[in-house]
Parts: C-alpha cells; sequence; structure tokens
C-alpha cells in the first residue's frame, strides 16, 4: 500500500485530538501523574501507588509525561499504528480491499465515539494496537510473535488474556508457542519489579485490589444497564453489525466463525466486572471491523452505500463538538462543556499553584485529581496520588457514593499518609462528596490540622502548612 494513503487516518486521528489539546480525561491523568513520578526518580508500585499494569505509564515516559499537544500527537501516532496492525489483519484474512476498508473504520471510530473512551492513551485504548498485532500475527502463522504481542496487551490491562484467547482461536495447534510468548513480558517485567523491590506491592496494587474493582460493581441493575449500553454502542456502530452479519450470513464456517467467537470473547470481556464503561467496548470494535470489512464489501452497491450511510449517526452525534472544542482552542477560551468541568476546575487550581508555589515544594491531592501533579510538575509527598486507597472507595462511585470496598486497605494507606509532610494539599473530593471529606477520619484530623486554607475554585481547596512562613506569588 503507498504510504501517502495512511495520510487519511493520519489527519482525521491528529485533528480530532488536537481540539482536545486543553483537555485530560480521567483514565489518562493517574499513568500521566505516576509517570511524572518515575521521571523524578521514583520506582512504579513501591514508591508511587498504580492500579493497573505498568504499560501505560511507562509509554507516557515516551513524551515527558507532558499534557497538551505532545499527548494529543502520541494518541493520533498511536491510532495510526491500531489502524496498521487492523489493515494488516484484515488483508491477511481476506486482501488488500477489505484491510484498506478496515482500518478507515477503524479510525473513524475511534474518532467518533464517546470522548471520553476514545481519547485517552490509557490501558483500555492501549490494548487495542497490540490486540490487532497479535491476532493478525497468528493468522499470518507466527505464533511465538503473536503471544509476545499479546503479553504486551496483558501488561496494559489484565483482559489481555483475551487478546491471548483470540489468537488462540487463529493458531490452535501452536497453543505452547502462544504460551511462551505470551509469559516473555510477565517474565520480565516480574524481574525488573523484582529488582526495583516492588513486586509484591505490584502483587497487592494490581491484582488484590483488582480482584476487589472486579467483584464489587457499583451499578445497582448491572445486567440491565449492561443491554442497554450494548445496544447503544450497537446502534452508534451499526455499519459495523451490519456488516458483520452480511458476512456471518454467507460464511458459516472458517474465518467468518472465527470471527463471531472472538466477538463472543470481546462482549464477555466487556461484562467482565459489570460496569460496561463505554471503553471496555473496544475489546468489541476489533472483531466486528474485521468482519464488517469483509461483509459490506460482499454487499450488493446498493445496500453498501446503505450500510456507510449509517456512519452518519456517529458523525452526526459527535462530530459538532469537536467543532465547538476547535473554536475555543482558537480563540483561547475555555471550554464551557460540563463533562469536562472538574478538568477546568484542576487547571484553575495549578494556574494558582504555578504562582504561588516555590520549585521542588511538595503536594498531596485528596480525591481523584492526579492531573494536579500533571499540571503542576510539584513533586508528590505521598505515594498515594489520589484517594482511592485511603478512602477504601473506588473512583468510580466516590463522586456520589460513599460505600468502602476496601476498609483494611484504607487505614493502612491513611496511617501510611500520616507520615507525609507535603507543603501544599489540594483537597479535589469533599466539595463534590462530603461524606469522604479528610475531616471524616479522626486519624487525618491532627495531621489536617496542620494545615491553612489559602485559595479555592469551584471544585477544590488548596491549603498550605502552618508552620512555613507566608510567600508572596512568582
Amino acid at each position: 500500500m503507498k504510504v501517502r494513503w495512511w495520510y487519511g487516518p493520519l489527519v482525521l486521528a491528529a485533528v480530532t485530538r488536537l481540539c482536545h489539546v486543553n483537555i485530560l480525561w480521567p483514565e489518562e491523568t493517574l499513568p500521566l501523574a505516576a509517570a511524572v513520578e518515575m521521571l523524578n526518580g521514583r520506582r512504579l508500585y513501591r514508591d508511587i501507588w498504580f492500579d493497573k499494569p505498568p504499560l501505560a505509564p511507562a509509554v507516557c515516559l515516551l513524551w515527558g509525561a507532558q499534557a497538551g499537544w505532545p499527548l494529543r500527537l502520541a494518541g493520533a501516532l498511536f491510532v495510526l499504528l491500531a489502524c496498521w496492525c487492523v489493515w494488516g489483519l484484515a488483508r491477511a484474512l481476506w486482501g488488500e480491499r477489505e484491510g484498506r476498508l478496515a482500518a478507515l473504520l477503524t479510525a473513524f471510530f475511534l474518532s467518533f465515539w464517546a470522548p471520553a473512551a476514545v481519547m485517552p492513551l490509557a490501558s483500555d485504548l492501549l490494548m487495542l494496537a497490540p490486540h490487532a498485532g497479535a491476532v493478525w500475527l497468528a493468522v499470518k502463522g507466527r505464533p511465538l510473535a503473536a503471544g509476545l504481542v499479546a503479553g504486551l496487551a496483558f501488561q496494559s490491562n489484565p483482559k489481555g488474556l483475551l487478546v491471548l484467547a483470540a489468537s488462540f482461536l487463529f493458531a490452535p495447534r501452536a497453543a505452547s508457542q502462544l504460551a511462551v510468548g505470551f509469559l516473555a513480558p510477565s517474565v520480565a517485567v516480574a524481574a525488573w519489579l523484582a529488582t526495583q523491590g516492588a513486586l509484591g506491592d505490584y502483587w497487592r496494587e494490581v491484582w488484590c485490589l483488582g480482584a476487589t474493582y472486579a467483584r464489587d460493581t457499583f451499578l445497582p441493575q448491572p445486567w440491565k444497564v449492561g443491554l442497554a449500553r450494548t445496544v447503544n454502542w450497537a446502534g452508534f456502530h451499526l455499519a459495523l453489525v451490519l456488516g458483520a452479519a452480511a458476512l456471518w450470513r454467507r460464511d458459516r464456517g472458517g474465518a467468518g466463525t472465527k470471527l463471531a467467537v472472538w466477538t463472543l470473547l470481546g462482549l464477555a470481556g466487556v461484562t467482565l466486572g459489570l460496569r460496561f464503561f463505554p471503553r471496555y467496548y473496544f475489546l468489541l470494535l476489533l472483531p466486528l471491523v474485521a468482519a464488517a470489512a469483509r461483509g459490506i464489501l460482499l454487499m450488493s452497491r446498493r445496500a453498501r452505500v446503505a450500510v456507510l450511510a449509517v456512519l452518519l449517526i456517529p458523525l452526526i452525534r459527535f462530530g459538532p463538538r469537536y467543532l465547538t472544542l476547535a473554536a475555543d482552542v482558537v480563540a483561547g477560551r475555555e471550554h464551557q462543556w460540563r463533562d469536562v468541568a472538574i478538568d477546568r476546575d484542576s487547571r484553575a487550581a495549578a494556574g494558582w499553584l504555578r504562582t504561588h508555589a516555590q520549585p521542588g515544594e511538595t503536594l498531596f491531592v485528596w480525591g481523584y485529581r492526579p492531573e494536579l501533579y500533571v499540571y503542576t510538575r510539584l513533586p508528590a509527598a505521598s505515594r498515594f496520588l489520589e484517594s482511592q486507597p485511603l478512602t477504601g472507595v473506588f473512583a468510580d462511585r466516590h463522586l456520589f457514593q460513599s460505600d468502602i470496598s476496601d476498609e483494611r486497605l484504607a487505614c493502612v494507606s491513611r496511617r501510611e499518609l500520616l507520615n507525609a509532610r507535603p507543603i501544599w494539599l489540594v483537597d479535589g473530593l469533599t466539595p463534590l462528596n462530603p461524606h469522604l471529606g479528610m475531616d471524616r477520619y479522626p486519624e487525618l484530623r491532627p495531621w489536617l490540622a496542620s494545615y491553612h486554607l489559602v485559595a479555592a475554585t469551584r471544585l477544590a481547596r488548596i491549603y498550605r502548612r502552618t508552620d512555613l512562613p507566608r510567600q508572596a506569588a512568582r
């Protein structure tokens, strides 16, 4: 394929992502903050509490964990990589035309879908390219390499096990090679963590807490919500559903059947944890794109045009927001968008801190506001970059619930926090959920008493240690 053909997916990915140049989405804030601390010489898991596998913060190191245009251009390049892997997969299964269509559909749906899912370069999105790449290599008869790439997906997200299963569908006689390749990254990561003295912390933070998270949904009727969200996703991705259905109607064996089973694996991955967040549906995107690329080209010309016309549904729903954001960026205005209200508030708090804090002064943030470390570049005073391990309440519910999922972890973590002496303290949770305010925890009250309020934004309070002299703004 000519190189210039790839300009289309790249330009689409870059333009849409640069519209979000002044936004950080929640899913990407903790990996970025962890990467900032790694650049400060701290060790992941041992010195930085992080509840995901290490790939996301490691990737953020490539551009210095900077927000803004470096992050968004990195996201565009990653989308291009995902499109290339999907192109290779569909081309290996069917041919060049199917490969091109699959790449274009991937670029489209990674731009015109829920922004909180498609924009953050975080664990769910980062798994997309190795997911497609692993299955592509399995189809090409390279099971060892396929297992290795599936192992990389596992270092982004524990659901990478499903990537291994999908690869096995296309290389069932090479299970041992797949397994050896899959284990290689995990062995390397475990060895690295052992040399850092962080292996035990990794086990507790990623796997023990992850198991608690997986079995403790905040949804009162998860199956009802899951059905509604899955139907909603299918409606916005109707072109893929119709295209895949056309393939499965004609191809009841071979690759079509394998893609159908892969789709069921993806649906199982979406269901795990019973949360059904939009970003989980990336597991469904790949098998349906591969199937739809073939199914659409098998249709009559009239049917093909009709199916592609339904792409207008996500385009009309999500496209206008890019125009609004672009106009704000060009005019230098703040985004007046409810979805980014907390990020906007964090930028305001970070702006105040950059004006008043001295370089090297330490910061602690209460609440899930890790972006403050990214925006201020102030070093963390504690290994806790957010308050989930301190309250025992997961971030997917802590703005509206106070049900504790792990009381023991929270008590141990709060006792550890008492040893920290940050110069600056930002409380980004109490104004949103007073039931999880710092003053609600008796052991923290004497510690909190050594700070005084110096500033406030609409959704955050900024404190400074009382034993330090007042200082003028820089």
